[in-house]
């Protein structure tokens, strides 16, 4: 029988909502071991002078607890 944790946490990017994504596995993943699954939560986007400046998820990161 398989325990599976889940933890939340927030990435990201000045490219896109994909390179955020894989920014905060990436990051998550220094730490966290066997994660099987990523679920974004939520999507958002910050504004400087009338541009896109940052893509930021909310995701929530599952994972095997040994």
């Amino acid at each position: 029988m398989s325990v599976l944790k889940v933890v939340e946490i927030l990435s990201n990017s000045d490219k896109s909502w994909e390179d955020a994504t894989r920014n905060g596995v990436k990051h998550a993943s220094k730490t966290i071991k066997n994660i099987k699954s990523v679920y974004v939560k939520d999507q958002s986007v910050t504004i400087k002078n009338d541009e896109l400046a940052q893509f930021r998820v909310n995701l929530k990161i599952t994972f095997e607890v040994q």
